[in-house]
């Protein structure tokens, strides 16, 4: 006995197996030639098997956007015309620039280096004079009196030595260090007796002797 199956290719029943009392597709209705009688029940109840209803897609509607509160009509055009500029001619406007002739290099000279002078007593210790002036003397007990910069308290016989003794500054013109005595017991230098408030110039290798009595001396070296 032969089945019926669905003759169309394109459709989704197509070579499959059938009831045997099936005369159409039931997906394609198209009909089908091997149609065998049922044996079972009598012709009167056979009823042929009808295809399924396809139902049309459902169509979604169209989401509207809510309208904005306002819509410029078509007609609701500006009318702001830019006013019309006449054209610049920049041919007689531009001017070539000038080069600036080159600035020459401004010559610097290096810094001078600032004199140093060391004195060494005659016990071997030395006491030293950086920067281009001070004074020569004794710390005083008094507070809120700078001491001088060349602080000669502690040596043997500091009691000659005044507080401000003397006065040394650099002279660059001279190219030295000048001296100047401010004290009561005197300076000599180079057993020569300095005048008080006048410069005398202070070289390399001098003798300086505080007082009279040849108690406190000094070497003087300019470096």
């Amino acid at each position: 006995m032969l089945a019926n199956r669905c003759p169309n290719p394109s459709c989704e029943y197509f070579n499959r197996t059938l009831p045997n009392n099936t005369k159409v597709c039931p997906w394609c209705g198209t009909p089908i030639g091997n149609v065998v009688a049922p044996t079972s029940q009598p012709p009167t109840q056979s009823q042929p098997s009808q295809p399924p209803i396809q139902q049309p897609p459902i169509q979604q509607p169209p989401i509207q956007q809510p309208p904005s509160q306002y819509q410029r009509p078509v007609t609701d055009q500006p009318n702001y015309q830019a006013p019309q500029q006449t054209p610049v001619d920049y041919s007689t406007v531009y001017q070539p620039r000038v080069p600036y002739p080159p600035t020459p290099p401004v010559y610097t000279p290096p810094p001078q280096r600032g004199p140093v002078l060391k004195l060494i007593h005659s016990t071997g210790r030395e006491f030293h004079l950086v920067g281009e002036g001070g004074y020569i003397g004794r710390r005083s007990q008094s507070p809120g009196i700078a001491p001088p910069e060349i602080d000669l308290t502690g040596i043997p016989h500091e009691g000659i030595v005044s507080r401000r003794h003397a006065r040394i500054d650099w002279d660059w013109s001279q190219n030295a260090f000048m001296i100047v005595d401010m004290s009561t017991n005197g300076i000599y230098l180079n057993n020569n007796l300095l005048t008080p408030g006048m410069q005398y110039r202070l070289l390399n290798g001098d003798v300086l002797r505080f007082g009279q009595d040849n108690l406190v001396n000094f070497t003087a070296y300019v470096m």
